[in-house]
């Protein structure tokens, strides 16, 4: 996988080979004392780690299922089995996927993802390795999942690798299971009550297309895609493309406005923004992500879509289109992973529920990108895209008429700016995805809002230093949400602020043998959350390649 922009200036840079693996470590709540910082980087460097908050655990009896215990050198799936535990038979409060990797040598980030019963529930990317070794941990929870854990059920993992006599790293990988019992303090987790892939699912040019039965008794639906520009090329930077009359090494006719978009049966039924993930070899400089990935690196999210109100067009018992789509995408263009699944929750006391779509509004994509060449001899684009989709509809069930109004608004503003022969190459963007659901029926009306913003401002150059050119990155990211509920439903209200911050700058010579290469760096992540959930704030900062800080503290900002 390329894990640079696809630009004249990034196509003279070599990737780095990485590094090397170590034993694994749980890297989420480390307090070591921090090592000693280098001048530049050496041939070995701290395991990699986030400042993300590790998955809360109920206080209730727990079962480890192991599920895979692997080596990735090949292309192939890798399989294994999961199964509810006999001491641990649900329901569950919360399931808990957990993976530990290893690597080392010299080898290229790359993209993984696990199934269970034929559906994505994790998405990965992998840090370069040290001559030495590293090893990382990564956790998320899946009881969104319970559906597909109540049977026993096949896990497979592909995480396409290129192993021989240069790229040595192979990548180990062991991934379990953790179910949590409920009880009365610690209820089971409100999880759809069916979760499937498409079925018959194929590529149709940029999109993903199939067919999806919903259930005939459905209360509530929802969709989820892991979406990625991945697998090199320019949809891989697609945040960098630029409209073909600016002469620009990754032109897009469209410029580089992308969007997320389900399709029923032709009909537009979610739009979202794609989050613009940065891989650890990204923006020509592995040096600034050894230790400190960037923000969704290594838990890649997906996007998730409520599609409740259009239940009542597809709940006949029939199979219905659905379709992915990212759009905006160059014609003929490739490099976007589409992973579905749709989760449905039915009603118990009828065979069927009817329904009906009651409104519907899409206003029209205004994306535009402008080119311009200013008088200082740069060039930059300038992009503004975005618009709304709401649609109303109810469900008959079998306590009354639920209606549903889904609203979500996206948008992107961009300014992408270079000088001569793309030297240097930044970029400043911010895109923004609000949705709200509001819910009538059953008791109180309520409304769930969750507002996410995330961007970066970075930018790329190259100086000659010495015999060798210089590249150096600098980079900040934010990963912002705010979620607020209204109470309703037997649901309390709630409200979580997040605020995940990066910010760094690497350096490195190009074109020389490795010791003449003097590497530096450093980077700080801060990840705060805090409202009715609780509060966590964690930093942590590295220098090149050793972490010198690592505290914990509370509060709002």
């Amino acid at each position: 996988m390329s894990a640079r922009p696809a630009s004249r200036l990034n196509a003279t840079a070599h990737r780095t080979a990485a590094r090397l693996p170590a034993l694994v470590l749980a890297l989420l709540c480390a307090h070591a004392a921090p090592a000693l910082a280098a001048d530049e980087f050496g041939s070995d460097w701290d395991d990699p780690r986030t400042a993300d908050p590790p998955v809360t655990r109920p206080a209730t009896r727990s079962c480890t299922v192991e599920i895979l215990d692997t080596a990735f050198a090949d292309f192939d799936w890798h399989l294994g089995q999961i199964a509810p535990p006999a001491a641990c038979p649900g329901p569950w409060s919360k399931v808990v996927l957990e993976m530990d990797g290893q690597v080392k040598g010299v080898q290229y980030d790359r993209l993984g993802h696990l199934e269970i019963g034929g559906v994505t529930v994790f998405s990965t990317s992998t840090p370069e390795p040290s001559r030495d070794g590293i090893g990382w941990h990564v956790e998320k929870d899946i009881s969104g999942y319970a559906a597909l854990l109540k049977s026993p059920q096949q896990v497979r993992m592909a995480l396409g690798n290129v192993v021989n006599d240069t790229y040595t790293g192979v990548i180990y990988v062991q991934a379990r299971a953790v179910f949590y019992n409920a009880d009365r303090r610690h209820p089971a987790v409100d999880s759809a009550d069916a979760v499937a892939p498409l079925a018959n699912a194929r590529r149709d040019g940029g999109d993903l297309v199939g067919e999806y039965t919903l259930p005939a008794n459905a209360t509530r639906w929802s969709g989820e895609v892991y979406a990625t520009g991945s697998g090199g090329g320019c949809e891989e930077f697609w945040y960098f493309t630029a409209p073909p009359e600016a002469n620009y090494s990754c032109p897009a006719q469209h410029g580089p406005y992308r969007e997320v978009q389900v399709l029923i049966d032709g009909r537009v039924a979610g739009i979202a923004m794609p989050y613009p993930h940065i891989y650890t070899g990204g923006w020509s400089n592995p040096f600034l992500w050894y230790v400190l990935p960037a923000p969704r690196a290594f838990n890649i999210e997906p996007i998730r879509y409520d599609l409740t109100p259009f239940i009542g067009l597809v709940n006949d018992g029939r199979a219905h289109e659905v379709r992915f789509r990212v759009a905006n995408l160059p014609d003929g263009a490739s490099g976007w992973t589409l992973q579905p699944n749709l989760q449905a929750w039915t009603d118990p006391r009828r065979g069927a529920t009817g329904g009906r779509l009651l409104s519907y509004e899409l206003t029209p994509l205004a994306a535009r990108s402008t080119y311009s060449a200013k008088p200082d001899g740069t060039f930059q684009v300038d992009t503004r895209g975005g618009h709304r989709l709401r649609a109303t509809g109810y469900v008959d069930t079998s306590k009354g008429r639920e209606y549903t109004t889904v609203e979500r608004i996206v948008g992107n503003t961009g300014l992408h700016t270079w000088g001569a022969d793309e030297n240097p190459d930044g970029i400043n963007a911010q895109w923004n995805d609000t949705q709200t659901v509001r819910r009538l029926g059953r008791g109180l009306p309520t409304v769930s809002t969750l507002a996410q913003r995330f961007g970066f401002d970075g930018a790329i150059s190259v100086t000659p230093s010495g015999s060798a050119q210089r590249i150096v990155t600098t980079m900040k990211i934010f990963d912002h949400a705010d979620w607020l509920q209204t109470p309703g439903l037997g649901q309390p209200a709630a409200a979580q602020v997040k605020r995940n911050t990066f910010e760094g700058e690497a350096g490195w010579n190009y074109g020389v043998p490795r010791p003449e290469r003097h590497a530096t760096g450093h980077s700080t992540q801060r990840h705060r959350s805090y409202g009715t959930q609780g509060c966590y704030d964690h930093e942590i900062s590295q220098r090149n390649g050793f972490i010198d800080t690592d505290r914990y503290r509370c509060g709002a900002p």
